[in-house]
């Protein structure tokens, strides 16, 4: 009984009628694009999955809002406006690396895009895909080579003085088993005889 009344329910409404083929087109292309560069792209890199939620949910709530304020007539001084604000939303209680809020402005940017976009599915298309190629380039070393960094505490300090940088970067790789070529000095604790480095490798 309850199904028939599901039946009904359905077959009597118009909300199909309302949302046309176009919406299920950019949603579609949409999700598809910020799954490529979540997955094949940024995950392959960092091998993180604890902001999969917070990308997928930014991205589609962004799209929700700018497709149905897409409905009225909108500036182009909104639409960056309102771009801007959902490139500024974070949570203030925790830190966020340049790494992932690059990959945030990205997947806000193809939000935005796949909803206001004026063309048809295949210039869509071509805007995503255009994302997804540089992202890809710009992530690999196909360009440049790539370079990582981590932040260390390093307890030998007699080493930091500049006429012995290459016996610290070859203790450096000794201890850490990283292809250390260049260090940076954040901070000197001559009280506990320990200093803080940002170590920059190769993977």
């Amino acid at each position: 009984m309850l199904y028939m009344y599901l039946s009904d329910i359905l077959s009597s409404s118009d909300l199909f009628d309302k949302i046309s083929a176009k919406f299920f087109v950019r949603i579609l292309i949409d999700f598809a694009s910020v799954f490529i560069l979540i997955r094949f792209v940024y995950y392959r890199n960092y091998k993180r999955t604890d902001l999969f939620t917070t990308f997928f949910v930014f991205n589609m709530v962004i799209f929700m809002i700018t497709y149905l304020l897409n409905k009225v007539e909108m500036s182009m001084g909104a639409a960056f406006g309102l771009f801007a604000v959902f490139s500024m939303l974070r949570y203030r209680t925790e830190g966020i690396s340049a790494k992932d809020m690059t990959y945030l402005f990205l997947v806000i940017a193809i939000g935005l895009i796949a909803a206001i976009s004026k063309g048809g599915w295949d210039e869509l298309c071509l805007f995503c895909l255009i994302i997804l190629v540089v992202t890809h380039l710009l992530e690999g070393d196909w360009l440049i080579r790539k370079e990582r960094g981590k932040m260390i505490i390093y307890e030998n300090i007699h080493l930091i003085i500049p006429d012995r940088r290459p016996e610290l970067l070859e203790d450096l790789r000794l201890r850490t088993g990283l292809n250390v070529h260049r260090v940076e000095i954040e901070d000197i604790d001559f009280l506990k005889d320990a200093t803080r480095l940002t170590v920059y490798y190769y993977p």
